[in-house]
């Protein structure tokens, strides 16, 4: 008998990484290979997934917003996600479907607690304050350095946003916390290079989201 997705246990999976990681990739081979498996899944962004989310995304990413303060920064993401996760991921869980982010806590923890100085344990408190406590199940953290970054979100004729636009030692500053975060938090994390095979990397994660839901 094949059970329904609200008979299914729901699962929370959030990509992590520094620009140009090559999450949106992963995300959208995942989201193929968990629906191709007769999932249910929501695949949704940080800042974003919702209409103020992505308002705010704009106000928060975009040049010529006038100056955005580290402060004012952090809790316009975390904004953002407290509705993100109120209004969209939890309910999307509870009824049993895969939610798959691009980003979440750990991009403000990693870029406004360490890339801006405010310091990891209050981004982790207003962050777990913003979302009543609300971790991912999995987080997959594509490794990459500032240099390769660089190059692969300037290819071609790309431009660079607010953030990614930030010079390669604050992008350096983000690897080192996002890898200090993986280190303190094993259980939870997945870290594979970057400038791996993307069918390879696609396919070591789908081995852990299958031994995650027992499918494996």
């Amino acid at each position: 008998m094949t059970l329904s997705s609200a008979q299914q246990p729901g699962l929370f999976i959030a990509f992590e990484g520094g620009d140009g990681a090559g999450k949106s990739t992963q995300a959208a081979l995942l989201t193929q290979a968990m629906s191709d498996a007769g999932r249910t899944v929501l695949r949704t962004r940080e800042p974003g997934g919702t209409p103020v989310g992505e308002k705010l995304r704009s106000l928060v990413l975009e040049h010529g917003q006038g100056e955005i303060d580290a402060k004012t920064e952090a809790l316009i993401f975390a904004a953002a996600r407290a509705a993100h996760a109120t209004q969209v991921i939890a309910p999307a869980v509870a009824r049993g479907e895969i939610v798959i982010s691009d980003r979440y806590a750990d991009s403000s923890i990693a870029y406004q607690g360490a890339g801006r100085g405010l310091g990891t344990e209050a981004i982790v408190k207003l962050n777990d304050w913003a979302t009543s406590g609300l971790w991912p199940d999995l987080t997959v953290l594509l490794d990459v350095s500032p240099a390769e970054g660089r190059e692969r979100r300037t290819a071609g004729d790309a431009a660079e946003d607010r953030m990614e636009s930030e010079p390669d030692d604050f992008h350096a500053t983000i690897r080192a916390a996002f890898l200090e975060l993986a280190q303190a938090n094993p259980q939870r994390y997945l870290v594979l290079p970057a400038d791996g095979a993307v069918s390879e990397l696609a396919q070591v994660i789908r081995d852990r989201i299958n031994a995650l839901l027992g499918t494996a």
